[in-house]
């Protein structure tokens, strides 16, 4: 079978600026998405004040909305770390004990919220967990709880598994010597499994050899 050497320079040319515009494509699209992203946030959050500013303060600043939620929200987090706050919580607590369906409710987005960005962060140790004893199958988690006692569950550990380019998962019990301690910082980790293991894990050595180069 002949193979035609013949292209036309013009074609050349056209797959050549073409490749170019790919590869472009993929130093730019990360970038643009990513900033589109933020400024929609950003918009989204400014815009849950700005209706009251504007009628109280009559003025019109972008960005004045995020910076007084930011204050609010730090000011809340500072009374809720003193002791005036305590009966409050308590009266709180008191309030959803009568209504068992918003407290399940309450209670759950609460332990997600201070698993994510609490004193007490859970998704902290990234493992790696044999799920196929057979063919060695792996899959990469976070131990959530390694005390299952109160569940009448013994030498078990939970594990919470993230799905890739989702922002959901599911958690699994699973026996301990199954697990596997992965040494990585945890965000790399969340990185890694997000991505589908596209994304490159940088690791705190490899950080500091970079810088010093």
């Amino acid at each position: 079978m002949e193979t035609n050497t013949n292209i036309n320079p013009n074609t050349r040319k056209v797959k050549k600026v073409f490749r170019y515009f790919l590869q472009g494509l993929v130093y730019v699209a990360p970038i643009g998405i990513t900033l589109y992203i933020m400024y929609l946030i950003f918009a989204f959050v400014d815009g849950l004040l700005k209706e009251y500013i504007e009628n109280i303060l009559h003025i019109s600043i972008p960005g004045l909305g995020v910076l007084l939620l930011f204050i609010i929200i730090s000011f809340l987090g500072y009374v809720g770390n003193s002791i005036v706050f305590t009966p409050i919580k308590q009266l709180i607590n008191r309030l959803l004990d009568k209504a068992p369906i918003l407290r399940t409710v309450y209670s759950a987005i609460n332990d997600l919220f201070t698993a994510l960005v609490g004193n007490e962060k859970k998704f902290n140790q990234p493992v790696l967990v044999r799920v196929n004893t057979i063919s060695d199958l792996e899959k990469m988690g976070f131990v959530t709880q390694t005390d299952l006692t109160d569940l009448g569950i013994a030498d078990k550990v939970a594990v919470y598994f993230p799905h890739s380019y989702n922002f959901s998962g599911e958690m699994f019990i699973v026996p301990r010597e199954y697990i596997r301690k992965l040494d990585i910082p945890p965000s790399e980790a969340m990185k890694f499994i997000v991505s589908g293991g596209v994304t490159k894990v940088w690791l705190q050595e490899e950080e500091e050899k970079t810088i010093s180069e």
